[in-house]
């Protein structure tokens, strides 16, 4: 029996203290995503609020979508499961009956017919925190040149806020916005009932038509067709991205299709990640969503090229993806931008590639860094459609690469005006959720000062097996991630803590390392058994850190900490997906890594406002850090702590000798070190030995070839 029932037999609970007790998610299923701010009650029903008809003021009466459905006569509405004739309604009446507050209520449960009005949607936005801007391409700012400096800051301020109708209900899918029933019954299916912030706000900007949305004016905001945007998306990580860009493309692609019937099928989008286990996880994603509607979605591989789809042919290729065929036919391809830079050098590639309609960049940030931005460009350059609509999706965007994406959007569309190819003007919208680059709320931050690195060590084993039953530190329960700066720092901490698991509870099973070096099939492996719970310790470095989706991780370890703020952002993202509860984030640092920790106590910090976590970071702390200067920060981001890597051990040995990571003392890694150039001596000795035919000792001597 509950004790808390037999505690409180004689006690009668009022409705205001059942509303306070802990609540399921709103959305069912396996792949429950809660919103990560407000507009939740109690009941797990999204509710809004509604207007009376005929009003133009904001009711202050909160409707539940779910009591109101269309009924058969028009003009008619269900109320708490009545008809209302629409004469029980008085549309003009503002002042609510002092006594009969039920009649009042039920008036208010009915919808109004037309959309919502600014205020309502403006109110709605801000309890979600969501911001959308229209941004101004730089080919516009330059006609602006002749004017005065006041007149231009005027301008340039003007990045428009625009107001969608927000979607608060997958329900609204085929009522509202006209996608199949079909398509929404794949998203019924996999348990999405009530949109995360990031799909509020997304879903209606690219399924809906921007002449509905409504500027600070009240105005219409934008004028185009359906769904014809280019979007800039920055939500936070385990918010629900992958089903905001996908559930829209296969709505798109279902209307191409049956405007286009009877043309043949070819690839009509394209979805770059970083990584190739993100592309892998988005195919499955996709496969979830498109299933029965005729569209296929196939990930790029090495060794594949493009090819045009057969239209009587699909559902065969889809099943044939994995039998060595070297043709990649389909409608949606998801590749690392590396794979398709190398395919798209031949000639018939970009045949292949001409009629794309829709890029999608995932983790758009890292894709136009550095690191992959010549092969993103250069990939986004080849797409010649003059119909091409592109997205950007990420946690993290800097405003350096929001810069350039703008810059690129526009240099397209003034070579297209060149050209004579380009249609009516098409927005550039942006879309934030939050706080713009900060962590997840949800996830307990902790900076753990480990003095050496054999006290990292040490305090890594100690979140592993905790020595007391004290609170001496943050709880960490398997599974978690340990990230650390290089692959070869990845395989010496796995040697390390290959052993302490003991044999009782699955031993060395249960811990694995993952980096770029392994084979594709043993990253495939180790990615299958981790989900399935087999792996409860994974080290790995930060291939694992973008967008990868594992539920049930208990919490994050940056055994090294990362390199950038955004890096931290990501890392710290693999935890707490979905809004959900209990996520710990750990940061071990050592005396080295004081003068580059800045970036990471300056998010932690962010993250901690409001949350009243005495635990904390403390203020001291975060004043005692040094700041790092601009080139500084260059250098971290993109070679790390020098002392970790190979160059490292060049520059300073001594420092590199002490970033090492083993238990070891130093005379059992001599004699370790004598040992082994004793084995490699004695076998150069056999080797040159079985070389020396003629007995001289000589095994130089060349006499040609036989």
């Amino acid at each position: 029996m509950d004790p808390f029932k037999l505690l409180s037999r004689s006690t009668k609970l009022s409705k205001s203290s059942k509303q306070l007790q802990p609540r399921s998610t709103p959305s069912g299923g396996q792949n429950a995503q809660p919103q990560l701010f407000g507009g939740n009650n109690d009941d797990g029903v999204n509710r809004s609020r509604k207007r009376k008809r005929g009003e133009n003021v904001v009711s202050h009466t909160i409707v539940g979508v779910h009591d109101l459905h269309p009924s058969v006569d028009t003009g008619r509405r269900i109320a708490n499961g009545a008809v209302c004739e629409p004469q029980d309604v008085e549309p003009h009446s503002t002042a609510r009956p002092p006594q009969d507050s039920s009649v009042y209520e039920e008036e208010n449960m009915i919808a109004a017919d037309g959309p919502l009005l600014l205020e309502e949607r403006r109110k709605i936005m801000k309890e979600h925190r969501l911001k959308i801007t229209r941004l101004d391409p730089p080919a516009t700012r330059l006609q602006k040149k002749g004017r005065s400096k006041s007149s231009s800051a005027k301008a340039d301020k003007l990045k428009a806020l625009v107001f969608p109708e927000p979607m608060q209900e997958f329900d609204h899918l085929t009522s509202r916005y006209g996608v199949s029933r079909r398509l929404a019954n794949n998203v019924a299916e996999q348990g999405f009932t009530v949109p995360t912030e990031v799909q509020l706000g997304a879903l209606p900007l690219l399924l809906d038509s921007p002449s509905t949305y409504l500027s600070e004016s009240g105005q219409p905001g934008l004028t185009s067709s359906i769904g014809a945007i280019d979007l800039l998306a920055v939500a936070p990580t385990g918010s629900g991205k992958t089903l905001a860009f996908l559930l829209p493309l296969l709505h798109k692609l279902q209307q191409e299709k049956r405007d286009d019937a009877a043309v043949d099928r070819h690839i009509s989008a394209l979805i770059l990640a970083p990584t190739r286990e993100l592309a892998s996880q988005t195919v499955n994603e996709g496969r979830k969503l498109s299933k029965n509607t005729g569209i296929t979605i196939t990930q790029m591989r090495k060794g594949m090229r493009f090819g045009l789809q057969d239209h009587d042919n699909a559902e065969e290729e889809e099943s044939s993806e994995y039998n060595h065929s070297s043709l990649v036919k389909a409608d949606i391809i998801v590749s690392t931008p590396g794979i398709v830079h190398n395919t798209t050098s031949e000639s018939e590639n970009h045949l292949a590639l001409s009629k794309v309609r829709h890029l999608i960049l995932d983790e758009a940030d890292v894709l136009l860094d550095p690191l992959f931005r010549d092969q993103t460009l250069e990939i986004w350059n080849t797409l010649s459609n003059p119909k091409l609509r592109v997205s950007m999706w990420s946690a993290t965007m800097g405003s350096n690469i929001e810069a350039l994406a703008t810059a690129t959007i526009a240099a397209r569309r003034r070579g297209l005006n060149e050209l004579g190819k380009t249609r009516a003007e098409v927005p550039l919208l942006r879309l934030v959720v939050g706080l713009k680059d900060s962590a997840v709320p949800n996830v307990q931050h902790k900076l753990v000062y480990a003095a050496t690195e054999q006290g990292k060590l040490m305090g890594l084993r100690q979140l592993l097996r905790p020595a007391s039953s004290t609170d001496s530190g943050p709880s960490l329960r398997p599974p978690f991630l340990i990230f650390t700066q290089t692959i070869e720092r990845a395989v010496a901490l796995h040697a390390e803590l290959l052993y302490d698991i003991p044999v009782e509870a699955g031993g060395i099973s249960r811990i694995a390392v993952l980096h770029s070096d392994l084979s594709d099939t043993a990253r495939d492996n180790v990615m299958t058994r981790f989900r399935k719970g087999e792996i409860w310790v994974l080290i790995t470095t930060d291939l694992l850190s973008r967008g990868v989706d594992f539920r049930g991780i208990n919490g994050v370890v940056n055994y090294d900490i990362p390199t950038s703020s955004a890096a931290y952002v990501h890392r710290i993202g693999r935890t707490g997906r979905a809004g959900r509860e209990g996520g710990v984030a750990v940061t071990l640092y050592s005396k080295e890594d004081i003068p580059y920790l800045k970036h990471v106590a300056n998010v932690v910090a962010m993250a901690q406002k409001g949350a009243h976590d005495d635990a904390g970071l403390q203020q001291w702390l975060l004043d005692a850090i040094p700041t790092l200067s601009k080139n500084d920060k260059q250098s971290l981001k993109k070679h790390g702590i020098q002392s970790r890597t190979a160059r490292g051990k060049e520059k300073d040995p001594k420092a590199a000798r002490k970033a090492r990571i083993s238990t070891k003392a130093g005379f059992v890694r001599q004699a370790e070190n004598k040992r082994k150039g004793a084995v490699l001596g004695s076998q150069r000795r056999a080797q040159a030995e079985m070389n020396d035919d003629d007995g001289d000792g000589d095994e130089t001597d060349f006499g040609g070839f036989d």
